[in-house]
């Protein structure tokens, strides 16, 4: 019979959930109302393009470069992550039509359309001893198109979707987030190393950004009333979609990975790369693609899949990592494993 603390130590709560929860929590007992809420609007502006602007910062154009050679590796995993991942989204915002809320359809296909991680996807596959330099290719590449690919994904299907997105969003994308980007980009060479030096300070602006973005974006909802269309069922019923997707996925790249002859490394890349999608740039991001909808609904489906695939991904990881030694490359090609920030 396992103990609290077994479980606890197999299963462990992340503390950024928590911090989630009570933002969640603070926003419906004391919104932004009145004069609070342009205030709230301007303070996200300002949080998302620093987020933004960081990333570009800390993002290695040679580290992605550098893997690109792998390019059946690569090509899976882009194709996951922008075309498998797409066509899972469009089956689940349809299938809820009628007994969900319509933004949770919007927000379970906008969940599909976002692009991986990069700390938790390195993370994962240097803990399960899979292809780490490829890992590091792959998501800092999904973000870099990420940027582009998802507001192109969006306007394009959501259509399709029945959500109401505009293609004026381009130009919010464009000031908001890919001009820090570049921002960053063209910094870096001055700032990138002191940045890696102090992963307490960005890691305290990326996961406060997120907080930020996710009490105005709840605060809206709570004085707009969108949560009394929602229920616990609706709760449950959404994890529970997330939870398909997510097996669905990483069904699909386990079973393409092999039927394609990678070997175990490379499939450990592959499966935790292109099974997983960002909540740091997925929140901000559709407060500017979604402006005038009920984001809080829309990125509630990115919340609960992201606190999922961590469990999962974690449980994955342990049981890949439990392979004979030998079918492993040795030791000395392989990096420590990173901190899993679950802010990715």
């Amino acid at each position: 019979m396992p103990t609290v603390r077994s479980l606890i130590a197999r299963f462990p709560i992340d503390p950024y959930l928590l911090l989630l929860i009570g933002t969640v929590g603070l926003a419906i007992l004391l919104p932004a109302r009145g004069a609070a809420q342009p205030l709230a609007e301007s303070a996200v502006t300002v949080a998302v393009g620093l987020l933004f602007f960081l990333y570009g910062a800390r993002l290695s154009p040679a580290a992605v470069w550098a893997g690109i050679s792998h390019w059946r590796l690569q090509s899976l995993v882009f194709a996951s992550t922008f075309v498998i991942f797409p066509i899972i989204g469009l089956g689940a915002s349809w299938a809820v039509r009628g007994f969900l809320p319509p933004d949770i359809g919007v927000g379970l296909l906008y969940l599909c359309l976002l692009p991986s991680t990069v700390q938790s996807s390195i993370a994962f596959t240097a803990i399960a001893r899979g292809n780490v330099p490829a890992a590091l290719c792959s998501a800092s590449l999904s973000n870099l198109l990420g940027v582009v690919l998802t507001p192109v994904l969006v306007a394009v299907l959501l259509s399709t979707a029945g959500g109401g997105f505009s293609l004026t969003a381009i130009e919010g994308i464009a000031v908001q987030i890919l001009l820090p980007f570049v921002a960053g980009q063209a910094v870096r060479p001055w700032i990138g190393a002191w940045l890696l030096r102090h992963r307490t300070l960005t890691a305290v602006v990326d996961r406060g950004s997120i907080l930020l973005v996710v009490y105005a974006a709840f605060s809206a909802g709570v004085v707009a009333g969108v949560w009394t269309s929602l229920s616990v069922s609706d709760l449950v019923i959404v994890l529970a979609i997330d939870l398909v997707i997510l097996a669905i996925i990483i069904a699909v790249t386990t079973l393409l990975s092999r039927r394609l002859g990678f070997s175990t490394e490379d499939e450990i890349a592959i499966v935790f790369c292109g099974s997983k999608k960002s909540m740091a740039g997925g929140i901000p991001m559709a407060t500017i693609l979604f402006a005038g909808h009920a984001v809080s609904l829309i990125v509630l489906p990115l919340m609960l899949f992201h606190q999922a695939q961590l469990f999962v991904c974690a449980t994955l990881a342990r049981r890949y990592a439990k392979r004979p030694i030998e079918d492993a490359p040795p030791v000395a090609a392989q990096p420590s494993p990173v901190r899993i920030l679950t802010s990715a």
